[in-house]
């Protein structure tokens, strides 16, 4: 049987996922959005381009989610964008109404899939998931730490002017300026970073990594990133689907693993057929633990904010 992934949102990411998901021929994609004829449309669009590119996959737009039954995986997408003027909470409340909505249909529809979360803020929107779709742990990820370190692994080929492909590198943290790019695990076709730049350029590009997503927002004005994203949410696919077993940095749930429990943060994890197979607790300095509990702190803080609707 041809395996199938939704993806929930028809925006730029979404629309993103849906083509970089035909591209690779990983399974027959459903596009959903609440906007009557832009899924369908850009489905369309998206199908039109199989005979030209040689790829050879069933792609279907939708408003309603019955076309979706039996996904294998549900990509989320859909949800607002933080504008001028909307606080953290805002977004928090207008997003968090919309990931109930969703998960609720998923569940309906395809009890057994998994989940991979991309809508921001993306710890606070894991957790809403894990909690209304009553799915176990593993099969509820959020796509946050590949992106970080494809950006944190394009900035050192940048400033060494190597191929990005010799960069090994991962983020760890929640998805947001308090995400921790581990420099001491971070090496360059096996020579650790440390021997190749100075404190000041990996600080530099540190901070450049921790605002990755905002230098893209002041540079688009009236959007964000959605060709990376959407990159690193069909790696996800392709090593569930596929049953890769590759060690990913994403958004798991975590109970008491590197002193934290009952959060989504951001830490490398296998991803196989089940989804999140192993969560890896790598050893950390006390610098560094330190920065990824004040990491897991900013998610808590957005947690608490939501705990008397999720209980």
């Amino acid at each position: 049987m041809r395996k199938k992934v939704t993806v929930v949102g028809s925006g730029n990411v979404g629309a993103s996922c849906a083509v970089r998901l035909a591209d690779k021929e990983l399974a027959d994609v459903v596009l959903v959005d609440i906007i009557e004829g832009v899924p369908q449309g850009k489905g369309l669009d998206i199908l039109q381009a199989g005979p030209v590119e040689g790829y050879d996959v069933r792609l279907t737009g939708a408003n309603d989610y019955s076309p979706t039954a039996n996904s294998d995986i549900v990509v989320i997408t859909a949800g607002f964008p933080r504008k001028p003027g909307m606080s953290r909470d805002d977004l928090l409340w207008a997003n968090y109404d919309v990931v109930k909505a969703t998960v609720e249909q998923v569940v309906k529809y395809s009890p057994t899939s998994i989940l991979i979360l991309v809508t921001n803020p993306l710890d606070a929107m894991c957790q809403v998931a894990y909690k209304v779709s009553g799915f176990s742990k593993n099969r509820v990820i959020g796509m946050a730490g590949i992106l970080d370190t494809a950006r944190f692994r394009t900035f050192i080929a940048q400033e060494l002017d190597v191929s990005v492909e010799n960069v090994v590198a991962f983020v760890l943290g929640g998805h947001g300026d308090t995400m921790v790019p581990l420099v001491r695990y971070t090496s360059v076709a096996g020579i650790p970073l440390a021997d190749l730049l100075d404190q000041a350029a990996i600080n530099r590009i540190v901070d450049r990594t921790r605002n990755g997503g905002a230098e893209i927002v002041k540079y688009l004005k009236t959007g964000s990133a959605y060709y990376a994203p959407s990159a690193a949410v069909a790696e996800m696919v392709e090593s569930i689907l596929k049953d890769k077993k590759k060690i990913l940095p994403c958004a798991a749930y975590l109970e008491g693993e590197y002193g934290i429990r009952g959060l989504f943060v951001g830490v490398p994890v296998k991803l196989g057929e089940r989804g999140i197979e192993k969560i890896y607790e790598i050893r950390l300095t006390e610098e560094e633990k330190a920065a990824l509990l004040k990491s897991a702190a900013a998610v808590e803080e957005l947690v608490k904010v939501m705990k008397p609707k999720l209980g």
